[in-house]
């Protein structure tokens, strides 16, 4: 009907609690718990902030997924595509776990093709098929939390991949099988 988005969030800002889920909880925070879902992050690539709102009462605002998709972009080719709904879920629930409102550098997100052949050529830790090309990953750090810290968070999900990449301080959060690497 009339709803604004800005209208929608101003009401449940004013009226909305949400307390962060306990590591237990997390599978449920997935499937539905919690009234809001938030996201924020930084890119020192670009100097972009982000802070929306993407999810509220069980459904996904257009609006914010269209900020998510353009922020998450391939910041070398300005492409970007639908980012995996998945992949933002799992992002927020590790947040929420880690107890913080630190917003995450984004070091990557969506990765063009172009981008990812480019990675590879200069790097070996680049996979062939990355979940990057498809909307589906992150790679994401916190000034506040170590990177085992955050793949301990990320891995309570039980959602998707998580590689720790102690080296360059780290975590790749993933919407695909279940499975870790990197110890």
């Amino acid at each position: 009907m009339g709803f604004t988005r800005r209208g929608l969030l101003g009401a449940f800002a004013a009226t909305a609690v949400v307390s962060a889920p306990t590591f237990s909880s997390a599978a449920g925070f997935l499937r539905g718990g919690g009234d809001i879902r938030r996201i924020s992050m930084y890119s020192g690539r670009t100097g972009e902030s982000l802070n929306t709102v993407y999810w509220i009462d069980g459904k996904y605002i257009k609006e914010a997924l269209k900020e998510v998709n353009y922020f998450m972009r391939d910041w070398r080719t300005g492409t970007s595509i639908d980012i995996d709904t998945r992949t933002l879920d799992i992002m927020a629930a590790s947040l929420s776990l880690m107890d913080t409102s630190e917003p995450y550098l984004m070091l990557s997100g969506y990765r063009s093709p172009k981008t990812n052949a480019m990675l590879r050529r200069n790097s070996r830790g680049v996979a062939k098929n990355s979940l990057h090309m498809k909307g589906q990953a992150a790679d994401l750090r916190l000034k506040s939390r170590s990177v085992t810290q955050m793949a301990q968070a990320a891995r309570a999900v039980s959602a998707g991949g998580v590689g720790k990449y102690r080296g360059s301080n780290f975590v790749h959060m993933d919407s695909g099988p279940v499975r870790t690497w990197n110890g």
